[in-house]
């Protein structure tokens, strides 16, 4: 029933072949990389605002400076990415620059951020986009926990469905969401001009100083007006996914959602400052400047709709990029194997899945907030941004290719703002990034484990000279056979028993309740294997685990005084259909698990099929 539920759900297998298929082009990679950063124009202008209105409502005249320095730090970013794409196009993006240039621990702090941070991305897009719909249908408020969750899952199954699917299912969002708020901006524009929106800023640019304003403030809304810029570093991450040539793809697709997110977030700014736009609890920057541009008729309402939507789909970006850091990490044995492994649709479904689960965590832990989110979620971008861009201006200097020096100064300029930019979220924001503090530590510590492991594991399974010598070489076989009752399982166990062993045991847990029943059992297995050693371990307290790996214990130390291994064979019956199993005990399972622990035992398990 699962494999039929899950065909449904996901669809057929591809084959391993296909995996072309699952290129993306331009057209569709933008809707699929580019959703989380062009969607953070719906909460970027309301950051800042957030922020300067605790000073007064003339302070509002500052956003369009904080806003100015954003776009600095998106061109500077934008540039650096693009020199990422060519010099490391394998992806990993951050990770695999830090790793190159500053070394193995730095790396692993970008790439711990960033897989942190792509939990967040999933979590504060989803609590957007639920805000979006809350503010549209305000009775929904209440269920908005409920709502952001069931969209995470819904995108989940979307992109175990295969990159291909999700992009295409995702074109219509995006550029449903591009059309719109293009059309806000340049209708707005127009209204301005023409006078049919009134000016109601508090104050004037050029007026002079706003009393009160400080440096301090400035760059509070800064950081905080920054969130916007998250999702830059994805198409980086991502380089393998597109159509060949990929660098060139890649980097031209960096390039188009730059270019749509600066006018976005610059033309929503202005409209925001023009019209006196202060922020609300219950009603957004955008959807207020929205209904002053379109009235509350039904462009207002598309507005919501394709906010709403790209919101929640620009958690698909997370989607996209966490699968393949995992993977750089996990190849370099940071994180388990299983990241490494794709699923039926050539996806790589543990890193789906994984960060689907982390992402609920959050939604539940903040209770779908998306403010108390953003702060968090701008550090676990900029300090990769810094280790990536400062890690450029190394790789610069060494390689020393084209025109280096103008290269090496845009990482500097980059790295320096975003340096300084995560100096800033710490001191202003400190009450909700703190936790950064304590994930950081306990991921680095959790890297590093996994791969001295993986280092442990290698180092002993190598086959050397000297490990030559230690290969132990066996004189004989013992088999001890576990008996539950004498069955056609016992009597295949026995018959696969003698073909491998020197020595057979038949070993039967019996308990004293039913002392006659038990009897019988040994005597009807002694009628029919008379020369088999029936060993019958009475347990007063009705465990069989226990008293079997005594016994076991046992035998397998006397048969090491002859040199001899020692094999346990468990036998069990299979039913036909797999829902079947919840109808059996599951002795078989506990006993391969305890056996396992020990190192001197071999377990082996003899299966009888069911026919119905």
């Amino acid at each position: 029933m699962w494999r039929y539920l899950k065909r449904i759900l996901i669809g057929k297998p591809l084959k391993t072949m296909d995996e072309g298929g699952q290129a993306l082009t331009k057209f569709k990679a933008l809707a699929l990389l580019s959703s989380d950063a062009l969607s953070s124009v719906a909460y970027g202008t309301e950051q800042i605002t957030t922020v300067l209105i605790t000073l007064s409502a003339a302070a509002l005249v500052y956003q369009l400076w904080v806003a100015a320095v954003v776009l600095v730090l998106l061109f500077a970013i934008t540039l650096s990415y693009r020199q990422i794409i060519y010099a490391y196009p394998s992806g990993g993006g951050a990770y695999v620059v830090a790793s190159t240039n500053w070394g193995t621990s730095a790396g692993l702090v970008a790439g711990g951020s960033l897989l942190v941070d792509y939990m967040l991305t999933v979590a504060v897009s989803v609590t957007s986009g639920t805000e979006a719909i809350t503010s549209a249908i305000p009775g929904l408020y209440s269920q908005r926990v409920l709502i952001a969750v069931l969209i995470v899952i819904a995108i989940m199954a979307l992109n175990l469905r295969g990159m291909r699917e999700s992009a295409s299912f995702l074109t219509v969002p995006v550029y449903l969401f591009i059309i719109v708020i293009l059309a806000m901006i340049l209708w707005g524009g127009y209204n301005i001009v023409t006078g049919n929106i009134a000016y109601q800023a508090a104050a004037k640019v050029g007026s002079g100083p706003v009393e009160g304003m400080t440096l301090l403030l400035f760059f509070k809304a800064f950081s905080s007006g920054s969130s916007s810029l998250t999702g830059v570093e994805a198409i980086s991450n991502a380089v393998p996914n597109f159509h060949r040539p990929r660098r060139k793809n890649a980097a031209a697709t960096l390039s188009i959602m730059a270019i749509i997110l600066a006018i976005f977030f610059g033309g929503i700014t202005y409209l925001s400052y023009y019209m006196g736009i202060r922020p609300n609890a219950t009603d957004t920057v955008l959807s207020q400047i929205g209904a002053g541009v379109f009235g509350h008729g039904i462009m207002y309402y598309i507005l919501q709709l394709s906010t709403a939507l790209i919101l929640a789909v620009a958690a698909n970006t997370g989607f996209s990029a966490f699968p393949i850091l995992a993977y750089n990490l996990a190849k370099d044995k940071f994180l388990p194997h299983a990241y490494l492994d794709r699923g039926d649709r050539l996806g790589y479904s543990n890193g789906i899945i994984s960060l689907a689960v982390g992402a609920i965590v959050l939604i539940l832990i903040f209770h779908g907030q998306t403010s108390l989110l953003i702060p968090l979620y701008a550090v676990g971008v900029f300090v990769p941004f810094s280790l990536s861009q400062s890690g450029m201006i190394i790789h610069w200097f060494r390689e020393r290719e084209g025109a280096w020096p103008v290269k090496a100064f845009i990482n500097f300029v980059g790295a320096f703002i975003s340096v300084m930019l995560v100096i800033f979220l710490f001191i202003l924001h400190f009450s909700n990034v703190w936790p950064y503090l304590i994930v950081m530590p306990a991921l680095l510590y959790l890297f590093y484990r996994i791969h001295a492991h993986y280092k442990n594991v290698a180092n002993q399974l190598k086959i050397t000279e000297a490990a030559k010598e230690t290969i132990h070489e066996y004189d004989g076989a013992t088999v001890i056979v576990l008996i539950s009752s004498v069955t056609k399982v016992t009597a295949g166990a026995i018959n696969y028993a003698k073909s491998i062993g020197d020595y057979v045991i038949a070993m039967h847990v019996s308990f004293d309740e039913n002392p006659q029943k038990e009897h019988k059992t040994a005597i009807k297995f002694k009628k029919q294997y008379p020369d088999i050693r029936f060993v019958d371990i009475h347990s007063s307290y009705r465990s069989i685990t226990t008293p079997t790996l005594r016994f076991c214990d046992v035998i397998a130390k006397r048969a090491a005084e002859r040199n001899f291994s020692t094999t346990v064979l468990v036998p069990q019956f299979v039913p036909r259909r797999p829902w079947q199993n919840i109808l059996h005990n599951q002795t078989s399972l506990r006993l391969r698990t305890m056996l396992n622990s020990r190192e001197n035992i071999i377990v082996s398990t003899y299966s009888y099929h069911l026919k119905q």
